[in-house]
């Protein structure tokens, strides 16, 4: 006697309701997390433009204290190796946008001090231009 295999096979895979499913969770989960991740990168990105301008700030004092003038240009800092290479603003993620103060009158040279040249305001409430 011959005994026959079911003629149904069970297919592999997941049903459209079950994805629906998994896709509503993710997208409650990222609802969760995505405010808190970028409120951490914007933090992040703030602290390190408070150190790129702090050690920018001490290389040019260095400078000064060494030549006895202000550097004509941040180019020239890494030039004459006080920085490995241009300060990069991580809110604006440019090494070019930056603010460069003029010396007072009785000084020689160019670069007294830099600001960022990003616009908005930190979560301080200052503007970023002002820091």
């Amino acid at each position: 006697m011959h005994v026959s295999q079911p003629s149904h096979r069970r297919a592999f895979g997941f049903t459209l309701l079950e994805l629906l499913a998994v896709l509503t969770i993710i997208a409650m989960l990222l609802t969760l997390a995505a405010p808190r991740f970028f409120q951490h990168v914007s933090t992040a990105k703030e602290a390190a433009l408070r150190e790129t301008l702090h050690t920018t700030r001490a290389v040019i004092d260095q400078f000064y204290g060494d030549n006895g003038r202000y550097p004509e240009s941040l180019d020239e800092l890494v030039e004459r190796r006080y920085l490995r290479a241009l300060p990069f603003d991580p809110v604006t993620e440019s090494a070019t946008s930056w603010s460069l103060e003029p010396v007072p009158e009785d000084f020689e040279g160019t670069v007294y001090d830099l600001k960022s040249g990003a616009s908005g305001t930190g979560r301080n409430g200052v503007p970023y231009a002002e820091w």
